[in-house]
């Protein structure tokens, strides 16, 4: 890959991409289109406390030479009771997740009171805490109602929260046309642990990822460049396949094919 080295990035999909299949399904669709990791969702195939499902996906996973990206949680911090992350951590660590999503609220940045936003800040922290302890890092879900429902908000979040292990993931917000999504990238870049890639034009319609191509070209290039000025930065950038037409295992040969045109410039 030009200007950084090829373990940079990691190519991937989140399970939820295909709810409908069974781990084993996902594992053989990822395997099959050429992908490297997956982010294991808690929705569906490795529910949060659900020991022995994170242990069977991960010998899954691994046996097949995936790796697993993160787990995908559902864990809304400020909102959710506080000791459902422990069952969440205890799912990330058996299934080998150095990485936790998770989601900063159910209210956009402007709905959300002070007293709520401060729950959120106080209960990532107390979340980070317990997930350093275990190696284990989070990130935001970067999305409409919540706290992250834009790149300056999402920005001004982390840095009220002020850990190093707590990061963003980044994706275009529905209906943002491209500059201004590749501003918003330029704006949280620093701060990026992973990327969701779909192409979803207008609103949520789903479109193959070739329908927003310069979008994605000029977002992987910031992203390898940037990585490439930061030689120091730890473990790849795993870019994530999200929300395919149709829901469509088909057709994720095709779509894994486009990424990584796109990620390799």
């Amino acid at each position: 890959m030009t200007g950084a080295p090829a373990a940079a990035t990691r190519l991937g999909i989140c399970s939820v991409t295909f709810r409908h299949l069974d781990p084993d399904q996902v594992i053989a669709a990822v395997a099959g289109a050429g992908l490297e990791c997956v982010e294991w969702g808690a929705d569906r195939h490795v529910p949060a406390g659900d020991e022995r499902a994170a242990r069977r996906v991960r010998e899954a996973t691994e046996e097949a030479g995936l790796a697993v990206a993160s787990y995908g949680s559902y864990y809304r911090a400020g909102v959710s009771e506080p000791e459902e992350f422990d069952a969440v951590l205890r799912s990330a660590v058996l299934l080998g997740a150095a990485r936790i999503r998770i989601w900063a609220g159910t209210t956009g940045t402007r709905e959300t009171p002070p007293e709520r936003r401060r729950q959120i800040v106080e209960d990532t922290r107390r979340a980070a805490a317990l997930a350093a302890g275990a190696g284990v890092a989070l990130a935001y879900e970067f999305h409409r109602n919540t706290l992250t429902d834009g790149a300056d908000h999402a920005l001004g979040l982390l840095d009220e929260v002020g850990l190093d292990r707590v990061h963003s993931y980044w994706q275009p917000p529905v209906d943002l046309p491209d500059a201004e999504a590749l501003s918003g990238l330029d704006t949280l870049i620093d701060r990026v642990a992973a990327v969701h890639a779909f192409s979803w034009w207008p609103g949520t319609t789903r479109l193959p990822l070739s329908a927003r191509e310069g979008m994605w070209r000029a977002a992987f290039e910031r992203l390898r460049a940037h990585r490439a000025a930061r030689a120091g930065v730890p473990g790849p950038l795993d870019v994530l396949l999200e929300f395919v037409p149709g829901d469509d295992e088909g057709i994720l040969p095709r779509e894994a094919a486009t990424l990584r045109a796109l990620v390799g410039g």
